[in-house]
């Protein structure tokens, strides 16, 4: 492959290097809350800084630890996530917001992914459309003990990621309408719990090479329960959904050093 950052030892899109990351990543996709994941950290400091990627490194618990911005859907997340890797990240959480799906999903809530349906195009160049977009279960098992933990109202399924946030929201206005209705309403009967757009890409390039990856959104809707004239009302703060993410890497990182 060619070398497109020319020997700097950066990586080419993220633009750091192996000595800015710790092995323990967060993965927000608004690179405006990045600095905002950061100051859970201990000692942060901003080390990179390109496109849709920003870049902080500090630590928890003593233990290097970065977060960085994968930037909107599952393109410039499988950059992100390819680059880490080979900077020597193997442990990914994703943390972002999502629109709820089945009734019970209100605004405010936590949703973890155990899983994603596969209705976005990066995993394809990836795998077959037959593999699964399944999520490490021990990085699963952390974030809803850490849901626990802080008392948050949470729910634990399958994601539906997807491409075109406008298809998921006015399907009817586009052209290919019938089969994003046809598909959205098979979602439903299945029991996915909420609608997000990288979860896909995160938990199948992590297969790939090995690596450990969870995901937990903010519920910010539910059309759903709009259509039904249920209490709908939106939710923005993304504190409690970090705040659920940090205490599972600490975690993840202490039952590491036991073994």
């Amino acid at each position: 492959m060619i070398d497109y950052a020319e020997g700097s030892g950066k990586q080419y899109h993220i633009g750091v290097g192996k000595e800015d990351i710790g092995r323990y990543v967060i993965l927000p996709g608004d690179p405006g809350r990045v600095e905002l994941i950061a100051s859970y950290f201990d000692n942060p400091v901003k080390v990179g800084q390109n496109r849709e990627f920003t870049t902080y490194t500090g630590y928890l618990n003593g233990v290097k630890v970065s977060c960085t911005s994968t930037g909107i859907g599952g393109p410039s997340a499988s950059i992100a996530i390819e680059e880490l890797h080979a900077l020597g990240a193997d442990t990914f959480i994703r943390v972002g917001t999502c629109g709820g799906m089945q009734l019970d999903v209100e605004p405010g809530d936590i949703c973890i992914a155990n899983a994603s349906i596969r209705m976005e195009g990066t995993t394809k160049e990836y795998a077959p459309i037959e593999f699964p977009a399944v999520a490490d279960f021990d990085v699963t098992a952390a974030l809803v003990e850490s849901a626990k933990k802080h008392g948050f109202r949470y729910h634990v399924g399958v994601s539906q990621s997807k491409d075109a946030f406008y298809g998921q929201h006015r399907p009817e206005t586009l052209p290919n309408g019938d089969e994003l209705l046809r598909k959205w309403k098979a979602w439903l009967m299945l029991g996915t719990k909420c609608s997000e757009m990288e979860s896909a890409a995160l938990f199948v390039i992590s297969s790939y090479h090995g690596c450990r990856a969870g995901a937990c959104f903010l519920t910010v809707a539910n059309q759903e329960r709009a259509l039904r004239n249920l209490p709908n009302k939106q939710v923005h703060e993304i504190g409690r959904t970090i705040s659920v993410a940090v205490e599972a890497m600490r975690q993840i990182i202490e039952s590491d050093k036991n073994i």
